[in-house]
Protein backbone atom coordinates (compact mmCIF):
# COMPACT_ATOMS: atom_id res chain seq x y z
CA UNK A 1 0.00 0.00 0.00
CA UNK A 2 1.53 3.26 -1.17
CA UNK A 3 0.75 6.12 1.19
CA UNK A 4 1.73 9.98 1.15
CA UNK A 5 2.02 12.11 4.18
CA UNK A 6 1.17 15.98 3.58
CA UNK A 7 3.04 18.46 6.22
CA UNK A 8 4.84 21.39 4.25
CA UNK A 9 5.82 23.29 7.59
CA UNK A 10 7.61 24.06 10.15
CA UNK A 11 10.40 22.38 11.77
CA UNK A 12 8.44 21.38 15.42
CA UNK A 13 5.15 20.56 13.25
CA UNK A 14 7.13 18.23 11.13
CA UNK A 15 9.11 16.35 13.94
CA UNK A 16 5.74 16.37 15.83
CA UNK A 17 4.35 14.15 12.69
CA UNK A 18 7.21 11.32 13.21
CA UNK A 19 5.07 9.38 15.29
CA UNK A 20 2.41 9.37 12.41
CA UNK A 21 5.12 8.24 9.73
CA UNK A 22 6.55 5.68 11.66
CA UNK A 23 3.33 4.20 12.84
CA UNK A 24 1.97 3.79 9.30
CA UNK A 25 4.99 2.02 7.73
CA UNK A 26 5.75 -0.45 10.99
CA UNK A 27 1.94 -0.94 11.63
CA UNK A 28 0.48 -0.92 7.54
CA UNK A 29 1.32 -4.22 6.38
CA UNK A 30 3.57 -3.63 3.24
CA UNK A 31 3.32 0.05 3.74
CA UNK A 32 5.74 2.63 1.29
CA UNK A 33 5.96 6.07 3.04
CA UNK A 34 5.98 8.98 0.96
CA UNK A 35 6.30 12.34 2.40
CA UNK A 36 5.92 15.57 0.87
CA UNK A 37 7.17 19.19 2.65
CA UNK A 38 8.84 22.00 1.49
CA UNK A 39 12.47 21.81 0.72
CA UNK A 40 14.02 23.43 3.52
CA UNK A 41 12.77 20.59 6.17
CA UNK A 42 14.94 18.24 4.05
CA UNK A 43 17.32 17.71 6.48
CA UNK A 44 14.87 16.67 8.48
CA UNK A 45 12.95 13.60 6.57
CA UNK A 46 16.03 12.41 4.62
CA UNK A 47 17.76 10.87 7.37
CA UNK A 48 13.81 9.01 8.57
CA UNK A 49 14.48 5.47 7.98
CA UNK A 50 10.34 5.23 8.57
CA UNK A 51 10.15 7.48 4.88
CA UNK A 52 10.67 5.40 1.48
CA UNK A 53 10.69 8.80 -0.46
CA UNK A 54 10.19 12.53 -0.12
CA UNK A 55 8.55 15.13 -2.60
CA UNK A 56 9.46 18.92 -2.25
CA UNK A 57 7.33 21.80 -3.09
CA UNK A 58 9.96 23.88 -4.93
CA UNK A 59 7.98 25.09 -8.11
CA UNK A 60 3.80 25.51 -8.43
CA UNK A 61 1.06 23.23 -6.79
CA UNK A 62 0.48 22.19 -10.78
CA UNK A 63 3.83 20.38 -10.70
CA UNK A 64 4.25 18.94 -7.56
CA UNK A 65 0.75 16.83 -8.44
CA UNK A 66 1.73 16.07 -11.40
CA UNK A 67 4.83 14.41 -9.69
CA UNK A 68 2.41 12.82 -6.69
CA UNK A 69 -0.15 11.75 -9.17
CA UNK A 70 2.51 9.59 -11.45
CA UNK A 71 3.29 7.93 -8.01
CA UNK A 72 -0.22 6.31 -7.75
CA UNK A 73 -0.89 6.51 -4.08
CA UNK A 74 -3.75 4.36 -2.30
CA UNK A 75 -4.23 6.87 0.28
CA UNK A 76 -3.47 10.37 1.54
CA UNK A 77 -2.55 11.63 5.22
CA UNK A 78 -3.03 15.30 5.67
CA UNK A 79 -1.41 16.13 8.31
CA UNK A 80 -1.58 20.28 7.13
CA UNK A 81 -4.92 20.54 6.04
CA UNK A 82 -4.83 24.24 4.34
CA UNK A 83 -6.15 25.24 1.47
CA UNK A 84 -2.94 23.98 -0.63
CA UNK A 85 -3.24 20.52 0.87
CA UNK A 86 -7.01 20.26 0.09
CA UNK A 87 -6.67 21.57 -3.95
CA UNK A 88 -3.83 18.83 -4.21
CA UNK A 89 -6.18 16.28 -2.78
CA UNK A 90 -8.74 17.11 -4.73
CA UNK A 91 -6.59 17.17 -7.69
CA UNK A 92 -4.79 13.47 -6.51
CA UNK A 93 -8.57 12.00 -6.31
CA UNK A 94 -7.31 8.77 -3.90
CA UNK A 95 -8.99 8.37 -0.04
CA UNK A 96 -7.55 10.53 2.18
CA UNK A 97 -7.99 11.95 5.76
CA UNK A 98 -7.17 15.12 7.56
CA UNK A 99 -6.23 15.68 11.24
CA UNK A 100 -8.66 18.42 12.30
CA UNK A 101 -6.84 22.06 13.36
CA UNK A 102 -9.69 23.08 15.69
CA UNK A 103 -9.60 26.59 14.24
CA UNK A 104 -12.72 27.66 15.56
CA UNK A 105 -11.97 26.44 19.28
CA UNK A 106 -8.56 28.18 19.28
CA UNK A 107 -10.65 31.21 17.94
CA UNK A 108 -12.88 31.09 20.86
CA UNK A 109 -10.02 30.77 23.23
CA UNK A 110 -8.02 33.73 21.63
CA UNK A 111 -10.99 35.94 20.70
CA UNK A 112 -13.29 35.46 23.47
CA UNK A 113 -10.70 33.54 26.22
CA UNK A 114 -13.32 29.88 26.45
CA UNK A 115 -11.81 27.23 26.52
CA UNK A 116 -13.12 24.24 24.82
CA UNK A 117 -10.49 22.69 23.52
CA UNK A 118 -9.67 19.17 24.43
CA UNK A 119 -7.14 17.59 26.37
CA UNK A 120 -5.62 16.18 23.64
CA UNK A 121 -2.14 16.56 22.13
CA UNK A 122 -2.05 17.08 18.32
CA UNK A 123 0.75 13.87 17.90
CA UNK A 124 -3.04 12.68 18.95
CA UNK A 125 -4.73 14.36 16.53
CA UNK A 126 -2.24 13.70 13.93
CA UNK A 127 -2.43 10.43 14.49
CA UNK A 128 -6.06 10.27 14.52
CA UNK A 129 -6.28 11.65 10.89
CA UNK A 130 -4.10 8.13 10.48
CA UNK A 131 -6.90 5.97 12.11
CA UNK A 132 -8.05 4.70 8.80
CA UNK A 133 -5.51 2.95 8.49
CA UNK A 134 -5.63 1.08 11.62
CA UNK A 135 -2.61 2.52 13.23
CA UNK A 136 -2.35 3.56 16.94
CA UNK A 137 -0.41 5.14 19.16
CA UNK A 138 2.96 3.02 19.91
CA UNK A 139 3.95 5.59 22.83
CA UNK A 140 7.39 5.87 21.87
CA UNK A 141 7.05 9.28 21.24
CA UNK A 142 9.03 11.71 18.56
CA UNK A 143 12.15 10.76 16.28
CA UNK A 144 14.74 12.81 15.19
CA UNK A 145 17.57 11.09 13.37
CA UNK A 146 20.67 13.19 13.35
CA UNK A 147 23.17 11.73 10.32
CA UNK A 148 26.64 10.88 11.65
CA UNK A 149 28.27 13.19 9.41
CA UNK A 150 26.22 16.33 11.62
CA UNK A 151 27.48 14.83 15.09
CA UNK A 152 28.78 17.15 16.93
CA UNK A 153 31.86 16.20 19.04
CA UNK A 154 31.88 17.94 22.44
CA UNK A 155 35.59 18.18 22.34
CA UNK A 156 35.26 20.71 19.92
CA UNK A 157 33.70 22.78 22.29
CA UNK A 158 35.24 25.51 24.38
CA UNK A 159 37.20 24.09 27.37
CA UNK A 160 34.29 24.62 30.00
CA UNK A 161 31.47 23.13 28.27
CA UNK A 162 32.73 19.90 27.48
CA UNK A 163 32.15 18.42 30.37
CA UNK A 164 28.03 19.36 30.78
CA UNK A 165 25.87 22.10 29.45
CA UNK A 166 22.72 23.75 29.07
CA UNK A 167 20.97 24.01 25.92
CA UNK A 168 19.09 27.27 25.54
CA UNK A 169 17.35 27.75 22.49
CA UNK A 170 16.91 31.42 22.34
CA UNK A 171 14.93 31.81 18.92
CA UNK A 172 11.18 31.44 17.54
CA UNK A 173 9.77 32.48 14.65
CA UNK A 174 7.79 35.49 16.38
CA UNK A 175 9.17 38.34 18.79
CA UNK A 176 6.12 37.66 21.08
CA UNK A 177 6.99 33.64 21.57
CA UNK A 178 10.72 34.85 22.47
CA UNK A 179 12.28 36.32 25.99
CA UNK A 180 13.25 40.03 25.75
CA UNK A 181 17.25 39.68 26.09
CA UNK A 182 17.64 41.24 29.33
CA UNK A 183 15.10 38.32 30.53
CA UNK A 184 17.15 35.62 28.65
CA UNK A 185 20.19 37.34 30.89
CA UNK A 186 18.30 36.75 33.84
CA UNK A 187 17.77 33.21 33.45
CA UNK A 188 20.39 32.31 32.40
CA UNK A 189 22.12 33.65 35.57
CA UNK A 190 19.59 31.67 37.45
CA UNK A 191 21.11 28.35 35.92
CA UNK A 192 24.45 28.28 37.27
CA UNK A 193 25.93 26.59 34.98
CA UNK A 194 27.74 26.57 31.20
CA UNK A 195 24.83 27.27 28.89
CA UNK A 196 25.18 26.87 24.73
CA UNK A 197 23.33 29.20 23.17
CA UNK A 198 21.40 27.95 20.00
CA UNK A 199 19.28 29.99 17.27
CA UNK A 200 19.95 30.47 14.13
CA UNK A 201 21.84 33.41 12.25
CA UNK A 202 18.84 35.68 12.70
CA UNK A 203 19.33 35.19 16.66
CA UNK A 204 23.32 35.35 16.64
CA UNK A 205 23.39 39.33 17.81
CA UNK A 206 21.06 38.40 20.83
CA UNK A 207 23.32 35.51 21.46
CA UNK A 208 26.16 38.07 21.58
CA UNK A 209 24.68 40.15 23.75
CA UNK A 210 24.19 37.53 26.72
CA UNK A 211 27.28 36.33 25.68
CA UNK A 212 28.89 39.86 26.75
CA UNK A 213 27.01 40.69 30.07
CA UNK A 214 28.22 37.21 31.60
CA UNK A 215 31.64 38.18 29.70
CA UNK A 216 31.02 41.91 32.00
CA UNK A 217 29.97 39.89 35.00
CA UNK A 218 32.92 37.27 35.46
CA UNK A 219 35.70 41.06 34.89
CA UNK A 220 33.75 42.19 38.19
CA UNK A 221 35.21 41.27 41.55
CA UNK A 222 31.99 40.49 44.15
CA UNK A 223 29.30 41.86 44.62
CA UNK A 224 28.40 42.13 41.37
CA UNK A 225 27.15 45.56 40.81
CA UNK A 226 23.29 46.65 40.09
CA UNK A 227 21.65 47.01 36.91
CA UNK A 228 22.24 50.06 35.22
CA UNK A 229 19.05 51.11 33.79
CA UNK A 230 20.04 52.53 30.75
CA UNK A 231 22.35 49.54 29.92
CA UNK A 232 21.41 46.17 27.95
CA UNK A 233 23.56 44.61 30.22
CA UNK A 234 22.12 42.70 32.94
CA UNK A 235 23.12 41.93 36.34
CA UNK A 236 21.77 39.01 38.90
CA UNK A 237 20.60 41.24 41.67
CA UNK A 238 22.01 38.73 44.47
CA UNK A 239 25.78 39.23 44.77
CA UNK A 240 28.71 36.31 44.45
CA UNK A 241 30.95 35.20 46.09
CA UNK A 242 34.17 33.11 45.32
CA UNK A 243 32.73 29.52 45.66
CA UNK A 244 29.49 30.04 44.19
CA UNK A 245 28.96 28.50 40.61
CA UNK A 246 28.57 30.71 38.02
CA UNK A 247 26.93 30.67 34.21
CA UNK A 248 29.62 31.07 31.25
CA UNK A 249 27.79 31.54 28.07
CA UNK A 250 29.01 30.08 24.30
CA UNK A 251 26.66 31.60 21.96
CA UNK A 252 26.53 28.94 18.99
CA UNK A 253 23.60 30.61 17.15
CA UNK A 254 24.46 31.03 13.57
CA UNK A 255 27.22 28.37 13.90
CA UNK A 256 25.67 25.54 13.31
CA UNK A 257 23.35 23.90 11.25
CA UNK A 258 19.81 22.19 12.21
CA UNK A 259 20.85 18.76 12.79
CA UNK A 260 24.57 19.80 14.40
CA UNK A 261 21.98 21.92 16.90
CA UNK A 262 19.92 18.90 17.49
CA UNK A 263 23.02 17.46 18.34
CA UNK A 264 23.93 19.67 21.21
CA UNK A 265 20.28 19.28 22.32
CA UNK A 266 20.71 15.70 22.78
CA UNK A 267 23.91 16.26 24.53
CA UNK A 268 23.05 18.40 26.95
CA UNK A 269 22.18 17.78 30.51
CA UNK A 270 18.80 19.66 30.22
CA UNK A 271 17.25 22.29 27.99
CA UNK A 272 15.36 25.24 27.82
CA UNK A 273 13.50 26.29 24.99
CA UNK A 274 10.66 29.02 23.56
CA UNK A 275 7.63 27.35 21.95
CA UNK A 276 9.79 26.20 18.80
CA UNK A 277 10.98 23.13 17.13
CA UNK A 278 14.06 22.94 18.92
CA UNK A 279 11.76 22.53 21.99
CA UNK A 280 10.34 19.27 19.78
CA UNK A 281 13.61 18.13 19.03
CA UNK A 282 14.63 17.71 22.56
CA UNK A 283 11.49 16.30 23.41
CA UNK A 284 12.22 13.27 20.78
CA UNK A 285 15.38 12.79 22.77
CA UNK A 286 13.40 12.39 26.10
CA UNK A 287 15.54 15.57 27.00
CA UNK A 288 14.27 17.28 30.69
CA UNK A 289 12.97 21.19 29.23
CA UNK A 290 12.03 23.84 30.91
CA UNK A 291 9.46 25.17 28.46
CA UNK A 292 8.93 29.20 27.82
CA UNK A 293 5.35 30.54 26.45
CA UNK A 294 4.88 34.42 25.68
CA UNK A 295 1.60 34.99 24.02
CA UNK A 296 0.72 31.46 22.87
CA UNK A 297 -0.50 29.14 25.82
CA UNK A 298 0.42 24.57 26.19
CA UNK A 299 -3.46 24.44 25.64
CA UNK A 300 -3.06 24.67 21.86
CA UNK A 301 -1.66 20.95 22.27
CA UNK A 302 2.05 21.45 21.34
CA UNK A 303 3.65 21.11 24.76
CA UNK A 304 7.00 18.62 24.96
CA UNK A 305 5.40 15.12 23.97
CA UNK A 306 6.14 12.25 26.37
CA UNK A 307 9.12 13.79 27.94
CA UNK A 308 9.35 15.66 31.77
CA UNK A 309 9.24 19.46 31.63
CA UNK A 310 8.16 22.06 33.13
CA UNK A 311 6.38 24.69 31.63
CA UNK A 312 7.43 29.16 32.74
CA UNK A 313 4.37 30.96 31.53
CA UNK A 314 2.28 33.60 33.43
CA UNK A 315 -1.34 32.39 33.92
CA UNK A 316 -4.50 33.60 34.23
CA UNK A 317 -3.35 36.92 32.17
CA UNK A 318 -6.43 38.51 30.47
CA UNK A 319 -5.03 39.34 27.50
CA UNK A 320 -3.40 35.59 26.98
CA UNK A 321 -3.65 33.71 24.67
CA UNK A 322 -3.42 36.90 22.17
CA UNK A 323 -2.62 34.52 18.71
CA UNK A 324 -2.21 30.99 18.04
CA UNK A 325 1.12 31.79 16.73
CA UNK A 326 2.37 35.13 17.36
CA UNK A 327 3.66 38.77 16.66
CA UNK A 328 6.40 41.00 15.54
CA UNK A 329 5.32 42.97 19.34
CA UNK A 330 3.23 43.13 21.63
CA UNK A 331 -0.56 44.38 20.44
CA UNK A 332 -1.13 45.83 24.23
CA UNK A 333 2.63 47.10 24.64
CA UNK A 334 3.49 45.71 27.63
CA UNK A 335 4.22 42.14 26.54
CA UNK A 336 3.60 41.40 30.61
CA UNK A 337 3.30 37.45 29.21
CA UNK A 338 7.27 37.34 28.80
CA UNK A 339 8.21 40.12 31.28
CA UNK A 340 6.09 38.81 34.49
CA UNK A 341 7.17 35.30 34.49
CA UNK A 342 8.78 34.25 37.36
CA UNK A 343 12.17 31.98 36.94
CA UNK A 344 11.78 30.00 40.73
CA UNK A 345 13.89 26.99 39.17
CA UNK A 346 14.72 24.10 41.45
CA UNK A 347 17.21 22.52 39.28
CA UNK A 348 18.56 18.56 39.79
CA UNK A 349 22.42 18.60 40.44
CA UNK A 350 25.12 17.57 37.63
CA UNK A 351 26.77 14.73 37.94
CA UNK A 352 30.02 16.56 39.05
CA UNK A 353 27.82 18.37 41.45
CA UNK A 354 27.44 21.39 39.81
Amino acid sequence: MKILILRFSSIGDIVLTTPVIRAVKQQVPGAVVHFCTKPGYRSIIEPNPYVDQAHYLTGSLKELVAELKAEKFDFVVDLHHNLRTTLLKAQLGVRSASFDKLNWRKWLLVQLKINTLPRVHIVDRYLAAAAQLGVKNDSKGLDYFIPKADEVDLATLPAGFQRGYVAFAIGAQHATKRLPVERIIELCAQLRRPVVLLGGPEDESTGHIVELAFEKQAAVSPPAPPRIPDSPYYFPKKPTTNNEKQTTIFNACGRYSLNQSASLVRQAQLVVSHDTGLMHIAAAFRKEIFSVWGNTVPEFGMYPYRTEFRVLEVRNLPCRPCSKIGYEKCPQGHFRCMRDIKFDLDLPPTQDGR
